[in-house]
């Protein structure tokens, strides 16, 4: 077993596969509807979190875990003697990020280290699996640290919506940037961007050249991209995140291109039949 035991919350969206293999530890973020909170991922699905929005039109609200929390998930680990590496959901988007380095100050110095991903979805993952590869070599929590540090400002992380309406609904476009949006038919592109997520372009008509339009930007950068992992994450979305994969695969030459189903974080502020594209420089 490693020494160390890497961590991270659940809007990193890990195959449970993954998480068997390199015994990866995960902090539920909390969906909040008016009748009950319940655990990302472990008392809620995403399919759930649509059909509460379809049936009573008000998006729920998200909640980081709590300090308590944290120190309750790292505790077993350091007391077997482990460790811990946790890596988080972007600050610049979450308390998670604080709230972990909180409980991490109820532990002895240099037992749990926390690193910003400054990303989300798919992106944490890539940091969280490039950690647990480490890991499981047995390279130390700090090095490990530092590296992930490093790394994070290579991800590359894009995706497309399918309605600006869980944006809107969240706080996170106008009015009028919806109504306009809905009455265009305009489907943006964002990118996260020192751990914000912001509008690269705004394409009109099928959310199909949307799609087209994230994977040339891909494509262009192909010679640059690290070839170990490349992940594509959706919300119902199997048929646009089929058509990604399979043109990376032809046209990439990078050695795992994992699809995953983002969680009910991501999908409570993106909506069904998002998609994106993550992978690192």
């Amino acid at each position: 077993m490693s020494i160390v035991k890497i961590f991270s919350d659940s809007t990193s969206d890990l195959p449970q596969g993954w998480k068997d293999t390199y015994d990866i530890g995960i902090v539920p973020l909390y969906v909040v509807f008016d009748n009950g909170t319940f655990k990302d991922g472990v008392e809620i699905t995403p399919e759930e979190v649509y059909r509460r929005v379809a049936a009573g039109g008000a998006l729920p609200k998200t909640a980081a875990p709590s300090p308590a929390d944290f120190i309750a998930a790292f505790q077993p680990a350091i007391s077997s003697g482990h460790d811990i590496v946790y890596i988080s959901l972007s600050s610049s988007l979450s308390s998670t990020y604080q709230n972990a380095l909180l409980a991490a100050g109820e532990f002895p110095e240099g037992r749990v280290h926390v690193v910003d991903s400054e990303t989300l979805c798919g992106g944490i993952a890539l940091l969280v699996m490039k950690a647990a590869r480490a890991a499981a070599k047995g390279e130390s929590a700090a090095n490990i640290a530092a590296m992930i540090t490093e790394a994070r400002n290579r991800v590359e992380s894009e995706f497309v919506v399918d309605t600006l309406d869980y944006l809107y609904m969240g706080g996170r476009c106008s009015g009028m940037q919806n109504f306009i949006g809905s009455l265009l038919k305009i489907r943006p592109v964002l990118r996260l961007v020192d751990g914000a997520i912001v509008p690269v372009a705004r394409i009109r008509g099928k959310k199909e050249k949307a799609v087209e339009q994230m994977l040339h930007h891909a494509l262009a950068n192909a010679a640059d991209m690290d070839k170990e992992l490349l992940i594509i994450a959706h919300t119902l979305a199997e048929e646009d995140a089929k058509i990604l994969e399979t043109a990376l695969r032809a046209q990439t030459g990078v050695e795992e291109i994992a699809v995953i189903h983002a969680g009910c974080v991501i999908g409570s502020h993106c909506g069904p039949a998002t998609v994106g594209l993550m992978y690192m420089r």
